[in-house]
C-alpha cells in the first residue's frame, strides 16, 4: 500500500460533468470524516448504470438538489463497483484497521426509516449509491461510510472482490425467487445475467437455461453452469424453453434485460405457479393479466441487494467460487473513456465486464487482456 496522502495532495479521478463529458482529472484526495474510511482503490468495475450516465445522463446523478445521504451534487466521481485497502480511518470507526483489504457495498442507507429498521436497507427511503449519488471509486482514493466496507479474508483476492457488487445484484435476485428452484431460465447475459447463471449453479439449481442474442455470451454461460442455451433472437424463445422442460416450464425465470420482449419470454417460459423475477430496468410494459391470473404466476421485482457480501465471501473463500470469468478487460483509469465507455457503447461487442484500476501499467493491461481472451477461448 502506498503511503496515506497528505490532506493537500491531489489524485486522479473520473468526474462526471454531463452526458459524454467524463473527465479524468486531478482532484483533492478526500478526507475520512467521522464514521468514514478512506480506501485506496484497487479495482472499480464499469456498470451499466455508469454507462447510461455517460451516454445520456443524468438518470440518478443529482444535479441541483443534494442527495439526502451523501449531500452531493454533480460534478461527482463515478464508480460503485469497487474494492481496495483501508488507507485511513475517520473518528468513530470501530472494527477496521489501516491496511485491511475491503470490498465496498456502496449503497447509502439512513438506518432510521421503517424499511431500514426492518433490515430492508436496500429499499431505504434515502437509498442511493456512492458513485452515482455521491463520490465513488473511479479514483485513486475514495472516502465512504464505514458501514460500506467489508473486510476480506486472505483467500479472497481484490480482483474477486471487485465483482462482489454485481454478484450481489444476482444473488439478491436469486433470493427473491424464494426457495431454490429446480429449474430456472436467465434471459439476458450481461454481467449480472452471467453471474445469475454462475450463482444459480453454485446454489444447486439443477437446470439453468440461458438466453441471449450473443453466441459468445451463450458460450460463456455454458462454462459458468448453464445446462441449455437458447438463442434470444428466436421470437419463440419462451416456447423453446418450455419445450426443453417437457412442456412444463421453468420454476423461475430471471429478466435481466429490461425490455417488454424479455418479460414476455420469461412469462412464456415459466410454469404455472412459477415466478418471474424482474432485475432489468424496463420502462412501461404491457402484459396479459388474464393469463397471469389463470397461470397463477408471480412477477417479483428485485432491486439492489442486502446482506449479500457475507455469503459471497464464504462462497469465494470456502467453496472456491470464481467470479472473474465475466471480466474481459482491465484498463487504466486514464483509459476509462476511450477503452471503457466508448468500447462498451460502440465497440465490437466482445466486452462483458471491464475493470478499471488507477495503478495498472500499460504493459500489464495488455497482458491482462491477452490472458483474459485466452481463458475465454479455452472455455469455448
Amino acid at each position: 500500500m502506498t503511503p496515506v496522502p497528505a490532506p493537500d495532495r491531489r489524485m486522479k479521478a473520473a468526474v462526471w460533468h454531463g452526458a459524454r463529458d467524463v473527465r479524468v482529472a486531478e482532484v483533492d484526495v478526500p478526507r475520512a470524516g467521522p464514521g468514514e474510511v478512506l480506501v485506496e482503490v484497487a479495482y472499480c468495475g464499469i456498470c451499466g448504470s455508469d454507462l447510461h450516465e455517460y451516454a445520456d445522463g443524468p438518470h440518478a446523478i443529482p444535479l441541483t438538489e443534494p442527495h439526502p445521504a451523501s449531500g452531493s451534487t454533480a460534478p461527482l466521481v463515478l464508480g460503485h463497483e469497487f474494492c481496495g485497502t483501508v488507507a485511513a480511518l475517520g473518528p468513530l470507526v470501530p472494527g477496521l484497521a489501516v491496511g485491511d483489504r475491503v470490498a465496498i457495498e456502496p449503497n447509502y442507507r439512513c438506518g432510521t426509516c421503517p424499511r431500514c429498521r426492518a433490515g430492508e436497507y436496500n429499499i431505504c427511503r434515502h437509498f442511493g449509491f456512492a458513485g452515482l449519488m455521491g463520490n465513488g471509486g473511479m479514483a485513486e482514493y475514495a472516502a465512504v461510510p464505514a458501514y460500506m466496507a467489508h473486510r476480506l479474508p486472505e483467500a479472497v483476492s481484490l480482483e474477486q472482490a471487485a465483482l462482489f457488487e454485481p454478484a450481489s445484484v444476482a444473488l439478491h435476485a436469486l433470493r427473491r425467487a424464494g426457495t431454490t428452484p429446480e429449474t430456472a431460465a436467465v434471459v439476458g447475459l450481461g454481467p449480472v445475467g452471467l453471474l445469475c447463471v454462475l450463482l444459480a449453479a453454485a446454489r444447486g439449481v439443477r437446470r439453468i437455461i440461458a438466453v441471449d442474442v450473443s453466441p459468445a455470451r451463450l458460450r460463456l454461460a455454458a462454462g459458468l453452469g448453464a445446462t441449455e442455451l437458447v438463442d434470444g433472437r428466436d421470437a419463440d424463445a419462451g416456447e423453446r424453453i418450455r419445450a426443453l422442460t417437457g412442456g412444463e416450464g421453468v420454476d423461475a425465470a430471471f429478466e435481466v434485460v429490461g425490455s417488454e420482449a424479455a418479460l414476455r419470454t420469461c412469462l412464456a417460459a415459466t410454469r404455472r405457479g412459477g415466478r418471474v423475477v424482474l432485475v432489468g430496468l424496463a420502462q412501461e410494459v404491457s402484459l396479459d393479466a388474464f393469463a397471469l391470473v389463470n397461470n397463477e404466476q408471480s412477477i417479483i421485482a428485485s432491486v439492489g441487494y442486502r446482506d449479500t457480501y457475507p455469503e459471497l465471501t464464504r462462497l469465494v473463500a470456502e467453496q472456491g467460487l470464481d467470479l472473474t470469468p465475466v471480466v474481459t478487460s482491465t484498463i487504466a483509469l486514464d483509459d476509462l473513456v476511450p477503452h471503457g465507455f466508448e468500447s462498451l457503447l460502440d465497440g465490437p461487442g466482445d466486452q462483458v465486464k471491464i475493470l478499471v484500476t488507477p495503478t495498472r501499467t500499460e504493459r500489464t493491461d495488455r497482458m491482462n487482456r491477452i490472458d483474459r481472451m485466452d481463458r475465454m477461448d479455452r472455455r469455448r
